[in-house]
């Protein structure tokens, strides 16, 4: 039998536990989490009165020191798991190297061969049964998951051995793993288990599966952070906050966080924007009314005359894409000014694909926006021709259509990635169309430096109208409170 020896530890940050309690901050500052010097010492003061005996316990401690938003708790437990990892290597011990793959396994207390799959899946499923709580997790539940990670997880990347966790998962046949716990769930009930029986052994099999998916990612992401480093992982295995996920690459669970931050941004605008009136209610300085004032005091300007100041709260006349492309960039958007409607005098929205249509009725103040931007492309005609975008057919239907929408008092913002499937782009409507407004913006969800490859005429509509670069919810925020009227 090959002889054992201990796992060294990884070596510490270059100042023991506060380095490394620093260095855990500064990961959370580059995702986006902000974290002050004095969360920074408050995260110190946090593990010098937990310690490191109970890991879950320094996970809420530290995040009640360093997190000030809900919405962020997925990435900090995702660099909690890896700067504080529940284990290293295979959980115990090693072999030396001529028995290392078998090692990993013995050492986590396996009882399957590596090459049974089936016998893991019929294992799993009744260690997954036994555990009413995963919180909680029984030894040989995780000896369970390190064995499937070492097994089916593994493989060789360009810089050497790593772990992937889509492998791994894919080998244990999620589907019908639910299956069996589903089935091992209603067994107590006989043949013919009531619906309410029945729906909650449905929710909790899908409540368990998810939190072993999550468990074996938790895994993978461990074991490669020790293979490859922890900065290859934060780089590729940490979820991006909801603010800073790209629309055009986020998944329907991303849009589902990112609607969920509407209200923050909200608040946060709305709060800058009546700064910003407090400042400006007294007006600029008149100087031509002050000097003539001066003339009763020798010339010298005692009593200084302010302009009257002048609200706008213009009309604001939305146009948004809701091709496939970019449908999630409008919602997101229309869910942003929908909420600040209240900044404007009167807000008319516009959707279109080939053909604008108005859809204003659907956002009403006590609409329910989910289902209205459902109804946009079930219920408007926003296509008559084949589907595809068509910027320059949509531009001219709507001046067709709506020809007095816009005026002096209006604000046009146009949402979409100017993708016009290389058809005619009726730039001189575009033209037409910002004259006749007082303000005009052009929001695109793609980065500035693929602006005009493939069909994209974006550069040519950007020599027309101010077009800017709203990639993430953080983006589009920014973009919104610069253009809001004072």
């Amino acid at each position: 039998m090959a002889s054992r020896r201990i796992r060294p530890p990884q070596p510490l940050a270059p100042h023991g536990i506060p380095g490394h309690v620093v260095g855990f901050v500064g990961a959370l500052r580059e995702h986006g989490i902000a974290v002050g010097p004095s969360e920074t010492v408050d995260a110190g003061r946090v593990l010098t009165v937990l310690g490191l005996g109970d890991r879950e316990a320094l996970r809420e401690g530290l995040a009640c020191a360093v997190l000030r938003r809900p919405d962020h708790r997925d990435t900090y437990d995702a660099l909690f798991d890896l700067w504080f990892p529940a284990a290293l290597g295979g959980r115990t011990v090693i072999a030396d190297a001529d028995a290392d793959a078998d090692a990993d396994a013995d050492a986590a207390g396996a009882v399957v061969p590596p090459d049974d799959a089936e016998a893991m899946r019929a294992m799993l499923a009744d260690l997954l049964a036994a555990n009413e709580d995963l919180a909680d997790l029984d030894e040989r539940l995780v000896a369970m998951i390190a064995q499937i990670v070492q097994a089916y997880g593994r493989y060789t990347s360009s810089r050497g051995p790593s772990y992937s966790a889509y492998q791994a998962l894919k080998a244990m046949a999620l589907d019908d793993l639910e299956g069996r716990l589903l089935a091992g769930l209603l067994a107590p009930y006989g043949d013919e288990p009531t619906p309410t029986q029945e729906q909650i052994a449905k929710a909790v099999a899908a409540e368990r599966i998810t939190r072993l998916r999550s468990l074996v990612e938790q895994e993978t992401k461990r074991r490669t952070a020790e293979q490859l480093g922890r900065d290859h992982v934060q780089m590729y295995g940490i979820p991006q906050l909801a603010e800073n996920v790209e629309f055009l690459r986020a998944s329907g669970d991303q849009l589902k966080q990112m609607r969920r931050v509407v209200a923050p941004l909200v608040r946060t605008l709305a709060t800058r924007l009546a700064a910003r009136r407090r400042r400006a209610r007294a007006g600029a300085i008149d100087l031509r009314k002050t000097l003539r004032k001066s003339m009763s005091t020798g010339g010298v300007p005692i009593d200084v005359v302010l302009r009257k100041p002048r609200p706008a709260r213009p009309e604001l006349v939305v146009l948004c894409d809701v091709s496939g492309s970019v449908a999630g960039f409008s919602h997101f958007t229309l869910l942003l000014v929908h909420a600040l409607r209240q900044q404007f005098s009167r807000v008319r929205v516009f959707a279109f694909i080939d053909t604008t249509d108005e859809v204003t009725h659907l956002f009403g103040p006590d609409a329910d926006l989910a289902v209205a931007i459902q109804r946009v492309t079930r219920e408007a005609e926003v296509y008559t021709i084949d589907g595809h975008s068509d910027y320059g057919h949509a531009l001219t239907s709507f001046a067709e259509n709506f020809p007095h929408v816009l005026s002096p008092r209006s604000a046009l913002l146009v949402l979409g990635d100017g993708r016009n499937n290389y058809r005619d782009p009726a730039l001189g409507m575009l033209a037409q169309l910002v004259s006749a407004s007082r303000h005009a913006h052009w929001l695109n969800p793609e980065p500035r430096h693929l602006w005009g490859s493939g069909d994209s005429v974006a550069p040519r509509y950007a020599e027309l109208i101010a077009m800017h670069e709203c990639r993430s919810a953080k983006q589009l925020a920014g973009v919104i409170d610069h253009l809001l009227p004072v």
